[in-house]
């Protein structure tokens, strides 16, 4: 729109104070302030509204007029509800530079304006909104006070219209619009996600768009700032991990201008992920330090100071030293060449923060490791969880996978399998080396199972507890000498690597095809191999109980 038509317009009152000749300039947004220097929030075009209380006085006109004409700003209106009058060295400076300057009357609201401007401007509304953008992403990548996701989204409310909520990859809600707006349901949310992650690995071009519940919704990924589709090695390393933007609207008729702005929403979305992402750095290096600690058999004294210095990050102003829980994940893929480490650490963190205690902050309990293709989390919990009933409260296994299964399933697609084991609530460090063995138990125990994603907790491992790390070490040798002393016999007599095959079965969850890729075998090899260890131990190694028992002898051997 023009100036002219704002000086026109009844309704706002504006009074023209200078630049009579100027008034044929484009408006392309509004913008109020009262920084002394607003520049960097300026992107050229703006209408800008101002309350004078930069100005200390006649001196700090000059300079601040200058700035706004080195900015592109279209015009300047100034309030007369501070000052009365608006003062005459404004007014010299802004006809010095042909700035048009506007006064805007104490009985006119500022937002008032602001609402007609964005109104009016309706075939130009996306370049609007593109340049609050870029604002606002200044601001972001200057400091923290930009808002987060939540801003953004108002904006996208305030000069489009379009409602849009930030979801993870399992469906969690991450940001909506402000307040008094109708809430997206917790299973419209997974719905969304799962059709995100389902056109993602089928390598659908994005925007995706889903049509639920009467409503359309475009989908838009939200991907780290520091990688590009183009330089991820597989879609598999990152379609788990991103973020995603779904907006109420058909993007199918949308002009590349407005794609193009809903690009740029979601790098600046991405911003704040990174963020995040960075925020978690001290607890990972946390759990990683403890993980170590314990699977290298440090002393329980060593590991109890570890933990009380975890503790206060972990659960800020808990007075009592908290137990902990360990939940074990992996994500496996056909063929195996997929680095999937960091890729079940980030899953994981997403994972654990509802099925936490009640609490505030429960993303900032989180503190995962991985150590080659597992993640391990290390839970903190209340010093005393139990129910009335004296049963001990804490994760339970099939709640972590209640809300997620869908969407996970779907980015899976039909060749990635997500596992996950819960263990036992352990009240000192004496119990975590035993809680790290039974969450990797119960996890073997959910990769026998069928299905995409799957998960097991210590109540499933009743059978086998006596077998855990703490039993008595002649309990051990005798259990692994009866089991492997004939595999390793053998070995000597024949060189046939019937141990690290037994390994590498196991490690592979008992496919076939992964394990002979990875020993590189031809497939008949390793069935041959494999029979060999059944006739030798009389055990048959497509039974869960007897696939137990020898993950057992080795790692207790």
């Amino acid at each position: 729109m023009r100036l002219r038509a704002l000086l026109e317009t009844d309704a706002l009152g504006l009074k023209l104070l200078s630049g009579e000749d100027e008034l044929d300039r484009t408006v392309r947004g509004v913008m109020t302030t009262d920084l002394r220097d607003p520049s960097r929030y300026l992107s050229g075009g703006e209408l800008v509204l101002t309350g004078l209380a930069w100005r200390r006085g006649a001196a700090d006109s000059e300079p601040f007029v200058r700035l706004l004409v080195q900015e592109g700003v279209a015009a300047l209106a100034a309030g007369e509800a501070e000052l009365g009058d608006v003062p005459e060295d404004l007014v010299v400076a802004c006809a010095r530079h042909r700035l048009p300057l506007f006064a805007v009357h104490e009985s006119v609201a500022f937002a008032t304006i602001t609402e007609h401007v964005v109104r009016q401007v309706s075939g130009e509304r996306a370049g609007d909104l593109a340049a609050v953008v870029d604002r606002h992403r200044r601001m972001m990548t200057s400091g923290p006070a930009g808002g987060g996701p939540d801003v953004v989204l108002d904006l996208l409310g305030s000069d489009l219209d379009l409602r849009a909520w930030v979801l993870s990859p399992t469906g969690r809600l991450i940001a909506g619009p402000k307040a008094g707006a109708p809430a997206l349901p917790a299973e419209a949310c997974g719905r969304l996600a799962a059709e995100h992650l389902t056109a993602t690995r089928s390598g659908r071009r994005a925007p995706h768009r889903v049509l639920l519940g009467g409503s359309t919704y475009s989908l838009f990924p939200v991907r780290s700032t520091g990688r590009s589709p183009q330089t991820a090695r597989d879609v598999r390393e990152t379609v788990l991990s991103d973020w995603l933007l779904a907006v109420e609207a058909d993007a199918g008729d949308w002009a590349e201008e407005r794609l193009d702005l809903l690009h740029g929403v979601t790098q600046l979305i991405a911003v704040e992920r990174d963020r995040r992402d960075a925020a978690r750095t001290v607890r990972r290096r946390l759990a990683q330090e403890v993980l170590e600690l314990v699977q290298t058999g440090a002393a329980p004294a060593e590991i109890a100071a570890r933990l009380r210095v975890a503790a206060p990050v972990l659960l800020p102003g808990l007075g009592a030293a908290p137990h902990w829980q360990v939940v074990v994940a992996r994500v496996d893929w056909d063929g195996g060449e997929t680095e999937s480490g960091p890729m079940a650490q980030a899953l994981l963190e997403e994972i654990l923060v509802d099925p936490l205690p009640a609490g505030p902050d429960h993303s900032d309990r989180i503190a995962v490791a991985h150590t080659g293709e597992e993640a391990v989390a290390l839970v903190p919990l209340p010093a005393v969880p139990t129910e009335p009933d004296g049963s001990e409260t804490g994760i339970v296994a099939d709640a972590l996978l209640e809300s997620v299964r869908d969407p996970l399933t779907a980015g899976l697609d039909d060749d990635g399998r997500l596992t996950l084991g819960v263990s036992a609530t352990v009240h000192s460090a004496e119990g975590l080396r035993g809680a790290l063995e039974e969450a990797r138990h119960a996890r073997r125990v959910a990769a026998a199972r069928p299905g995409r994603v799957c998960a097991a907790g210590h109540q499933e491992l009743a059978s086998h507890v006596l077998l855990l790390p703490f039993v008595p070490d002649d309990v051990r040798r005798a259990f692994t000498a009866r089991l492997l002393d004939p595999l390793r016999d053998y070995d000597r007599r024949h060189r046939a690597e019937l141990i690290p095959t037994l390994e590498a079965f196991l490690d592979c969850d008992g496919s076939w095809t992964r394990c002979a890729s990875r020993l590189h075998l031809h497939v008949n090899t390793l069935r041959y191999r494999v029979g060999r260890i059944e006739q030798l131990t009389g055990r048959d190694l497509s039974r869960l109980e007897d696939k137990l028992d020898f993950f057992l002898a080795l790692r207790m051997s």
